[in-house]
């Protein structure tokens, strides 16, 4: 799966080929789809961080594309129209669309818009990169790991672990579920090998030995939370 900065879904050719020309001055990558159909398989087989959408199109219409790609996605979506009528705009706005201009536009508005776009998706994902419990973050693009100011060193498997415990934060996972998921097979055969992880990591994180990130759950497994006086 690719990712593009702009999926174009538009039913006149030359308007799509006039966002074509200003996207590649703006140095955008982008698809660009002209019927429903079409940019909802390019939808599935692509990722993108926004969504230009036509709501006259043919096949599906703008709307139904908007409220399929709801279905899956937050990617921001600016709607293009023709019709001026208020109950269309209200329509895709109710739909999930973020922002909507009317044809004919100014293409410096249009820039605008997408820029503003392309900043909030952006915003987003980056607060998604960051795993966050107490005063340990997790950067998931650097792969480092901080508790407060300090980096804390970790293995490949330490931090497999770290990761999917506070992926999962409140959540309590099992022993089983645990070790398949950071070592991908049953260890019945070595059943100690998921405390010493725990064990390495509470001596990573859980410091001070007063308050616990990670908490054993008897004869369940660990579940990783906000610090709790042990």
């Amino acid at each position: 799966m690719s990712k593009k900065d702009i999926l174009i879904v538009e039913d006149e050719a030359s308007i799509v080929r006039i966002l074509e020309l200003e996207f590649a001055h703006e140095g955008y990558t982008f698809d660009s789809a002209m019927d429903g159909s079409a940019a909802l398989t390019a939808f599935e087989e692509n990722s993108y961080s926004l969504i230009l959408l036509d709501l006259m199109l043919p096949e599906i219409s703008g709307l139904e594309v908007c409220r399929n790609i709801r279905k899956d996605s937050d990617v921001p979506i600016i709607m293009l129209t023709a019709r001026r009528d208020l109950t269309d705009k209200v329509a895709g706005l109710d739909l999930g669309a973020d922002d909507y201009i009317t044809k004919p536009f100014e293409m410096e508005e249009l820039l605008a818009r997408v820029r503003a776009g392309l900043r909030r998706n952006q915003t987003k994902e980056d607060e998604t990169s960051i795993l966050q419990v107490a005063d340990v973050s997790i950067n998931m693009l650097t792969r480092q790991v901080l508790k407060g100011d300090a980096l804390l060193e970790f293995t490949k498997t330490e931090f497999l672990l770290l990761v999917y415990l506070v992926s999962n934060k409140g959540i309590v996972l099992t022993r089983d579920q645990i070790i398949e998921h950071v070592w991908g097979y049953d260890t019945e055969s070595s059943t100690n090998i998921l405390d010493v992880y725990i064990r390495y990591l509470r001596q990573k994180i859980d410091c001070t030995q007063e308050l616990s990130l990670i908490h054993t759950i008897r004869g369940v497994g660990y579940s990783m939370s906000e610090p709790q006086i042990v």
